[in-house]
């Protein structure tokens, strides 16, 4: 036994397996298993987006052949009932109860994840996620409406921040030489899990449905229990590097770009600041536009289109018969699921491109470029040029999600790296602020335009273009005013030390790679990404299948 593992024996006596000083490296660990335990929990957690699966089933989950109606049904009525089935429009509440608490617990939790380290945090995560959903199963059984709420979106939406923000700060610290690429990979992994569990509840619930059971709470439990499995897996995989780690052969560059600090802000101060609320604002006015696109894309796209879906240019959705409209609800579902595509694809692309352009520049082109395309989309419809119009929206959704994958190397370039991860979580109350208003909003819009009289057509959708294209010109004036920090905002480096004192008992030495993070896509790494991969490749193939119908 060498003096190095004795060192690390005694640093590691008394320490719990979930603790923050287990999961440090050691010599010859490979920084690239990191990456995909983020994905084995992101891709869990990012079914949040495809719960909207479960919502026809459970609309008749009493009269399993037709709703069991009750016309005289309010939401609070609805929460306890036991004899009438419920309205889509309640069960939704769940969907806005996810993005809420994940915003939520992000900031009020984030500083004890940096605490405790990812692992903990991972494991935490899985039990509130995977625990709600098995809650929310209770909930269909017993026919209570509020027990789904508190499962599946209380309980489940602390699971859903936590395990959102668990790997942000370990990959910005893994990847100082590619911050962006480095997130872009993890957060990738939320945009795509609905594309992998969407059609897999499909497939549980055909599997056990009878004549008396749609099969979800059978579906709720199977899936917790595959992602309980998946999220832990992510969870112990775990590492954090060392205090004064850094690639091999990298050295920091000198400073190129004043917009990239080296040094770190506190917790406490950072929303203190005012480049904390612009980036606030840049963020929530981003997803506001994009994420009102998200509510309304397949209504939108039968509407404006119509029977030209479906080989009949001259017939408007009204006059189209209910066979017709099954059909372009069809096409208009792969429309749903090719903007999936680009908004999984462009939180790589774009978070990785930020690499090289800079973070500031990359949010310029999301603003600047998004103008043009929501201010152009009226004009494309009224050509009823459906290429180009799909075109601009696929991009549009590669930027909303290419803004969710940016931000926290954007948030380290500013704030630095130590506390990242807990200024993350609180940044993301822009989320969840944004995932009130962007739908609100569009669906306002759209409300007040039938009611004035406005027949379904490109002509619904145009005042919700151009406001949405205000509120992205809103988002390029506040990212052209953030700013690098003064240095008063930044802590010594003696704070820095003792912050880091821990961390820094297991070092072998002051600075440098420490024969960690070496290795590329060796053996093990390559399992670790084919244990990802390959149902995101399913997701990803069942979602072109779906597509192929747009253009067919």
């Amino acid at each position: 036994m060498t003096a190095a593992d004795t060192s690390s024996g005694d640093v590691l006596a008394g320490v719990g397996l979930l603790d923050r000083e287990r999961i440090i490296a050691r010599p010859g660990f490979n920084r690239w298993l990191v990456p995909p335990a983020a994905l084995a929990i992101h891709l869990c957690i990012g079914m949040a987006y495809g719960f909207s699966v479960f919502w026809l089933p459970l609309s008749k989950s009493l009269g399993i052949a037709a709703s069991t109606v009750c016309p005289d049904l309010t939401l609070a009525s609805a929460l306890f009932t036991t004899t009438c089935d419920w309205r889509v429009a309640d069960l939704g509440w769940i969907y806005t109860l996810f993005f809420v608490l994940l915003g939520s617990s992000a900031a009020i939790w984030g500083g004890w994840l940096e605490r405790v380290g990812p692992r903990k945090a991972g494991v935490v995560s899985a039990c509130c996620w995977c625990g709600g959903i098995i809650i929310a199963a209770f909930g269909v059984i017993s026919h209570q409406l509020w027990i789904m709420w508190i499962g599946a979106g209380v309980i489940g939406g602390v699971g859903l921040g936590l395990g959102y923000i668990s790997p942000v700060s370990t990959l910005i610290k893994w990847f100082p030489d590619r911050r962006g690429m480095a997130t872009g990979m993890a957060i990738m992994g939320f945009g795509g899990g609905a594309m992998i569990g969407a059609p897999l509840a499909n497939i549980l619930m055909n599997t056990f449905k009878t004549d008396t059971s749609v099969g979800v709470w059978q579906t709720f439990i199977a899936m917790a229990i595959i992602y309980f499995v998946f999220m832990l897996g992510g969870a112990f995989g775990y590492r954090i590097p060392p205090a004064g780690w850094r690639p091999e052969g990298w050295t920091p560059p000198a400073a190129k770009s004043t917009m990239i600090t080296t040094k770190h802000v506190h917790l406490r101060d950072a929303h203190k600041t005012k480049q904390f609320w612009l980036i606030w604002a840049v963020l929530c006015l981003n997803v506001s536009a994009g994420i009102g696109v998200i509510g309304m894309a397949s209504p939108m796209l039968q509407e404006i289109f119509a029977g030209s879906l479906i080989g009949l240019p001259d017939v408007g959705f009204a006059q189209l018969d209910a066979g017709q409209k099954a059909s372009i609800a069809t096409i208009a579902a792969g429309f749903a699921g090719l903007l999936s595509l680009f908004n999984i694809g462009g939180r790589f692309f774009w978070a990785s491109l930020s690499d090289k352009i800079g973070r500031k520049n990359t949010y310029y082109t999301f603003f600047i470029l998004g103008i043009v395309l929501y201010a152009a989309a009226p004009t494309l419809a009224d050509m009823g040029n459906k290429a180009l119009f799909v075109l601009a929206f696929a991009v549009i959704l590669s930027m909303y999600g290419g803004g969710f994958s940016t931000i926290p190397a954007y948030l380290a370039d500013i704030f630095g790296t130590q506390f990242v991860g807990a200024i993350h979580g609180r940044l993301l109350t822009a989320w969840a602020t944004a995932g009130i208003v962007g739908p609100v909003v569009v669906n306002y819009i759209r409300e007040a335009q039938i009611a004035a009289g406005v027949a379904p057509g490109p002509a619904l959708y145009t005042g919700t273009m151009y406001i949405l294209a205000c509120m992205l010109a809103l988002g390029l004036i506040a990212n052209a005013f953030v700013r690098p920090l003064t240095d008063k905002w930044f802590m010594s480096d003696e704070e820095v030390a003792a912050l880091q004192a821990k961390t820094a008992a297991a070092n072998a030495g002051p600075t440098g790679s420490f024969g960690i993070g070496t290795g590329g896509l060796d053996a093990k790494a390559a399992l670790a990404w084919a244990v990802v991969g390959i149902p995101l490749l399913w997701g990803v193939w069942v979602t072109l299948q779906a597509t192929l119908a747009l253009f067919g």
